[in-house]
Order: structure tokens, then sequence, then C-alpha cells
């Protein structure tokens, strides 16, 4: 499995720092959707869930934590501990995010609007839809 990771160009001076994200510039999809999860308790695993067409850009703009990347036959943990390094997982991808420090905020970009029926939830459903889509 390779794991594509994005190294975003801070600008900064004496006043701090910025990162500007454009879409098809640092981001390889059109932004459609924007969230961000915070104060994830210790210990808490998130996403358990894959989707059949949706892309995103994980970046831990605070803190940091690690995301779990299963792609049916490897799995790899991939840390995000810096606010300008952004995670790409593909669709059908299973995810789950987890050791969030307690100041971490994880910023997902998504190429698609918010679709129940694009989700996988079900870990074994997930490695069946994998199966048939070789």
């Amino acid at each position: 499995m390779q794991v594509i990771k994005y190294m975003f160009q801070p600008h900064g001076d004496d006043r701090g720092q910025l990162v500007a994200l454009e879409e098809f510039k640092d981001i390889p999809f059109k932004i459609k959707r924007v969230y961000y999860m915070y104060d994830t308790g210790e210990g808490v695993r998130r996403g358990y869930h894959a989707h059949k067409n949706l892309e995103q850009i994980l970046i831990c703009i605070h803190g940091t934590c690690k995301i779990l990347l299963d792609n049916g036959k490897e799995k790899k943990v991939v840390p995000l501990e810096k606010p300008y390094e952004g995670l790409y997982v593909a669709n059908n991808m299973w995810r789950e995010m987890f050791d969030f420090s307690s100041d971490a905020v994880l910023l997902v970009l998504a190429s698609e609007l918010y679709d129940e029926s694009d989700y996988i939830r079900n870990y074994d459903d997930f490695l069946e839809f994998i199966k048939e889509s070789e």
C-alpha cells in the first residue's frame, strides 16, 4: 500500500504561520465538504468505515493523532504530527483515527458532500466490496 502525504507550504514570519490550500493545486480534488474533530477523549477511536467514492485529505492542524489505513490486504498506521502535512485517503480504504493528543484538532477535506449511501460501515462488507471491485 502506498501512503500519500502532502507537505503544504507554510508561510510565516515573526507574526506566525499560515498555510493556504487550493483545490486541484494543493489538494487533488474539488473540495465539497470540510469538517473537523476535536475534544476526542483519551483512548477513543473514530472512523471505522470506508467510502465507495469519496476521497479525503486529513490534516491534524493542532496536536497529534494516528490513522490506520487498510486496503483489505495491507494495514498501515500513519502518524499525523505537523499542521502542514496532509494524508490522502482514497476511496475503498478503511480508516480508523486514534491516539489523539488532548489538544488534537483533525481537519478533513472531502471530495463529496455527505451521502450515507457512500459509507461502508461494516468491516466484513468492506472486504466483500473490495473483492467484488477487483
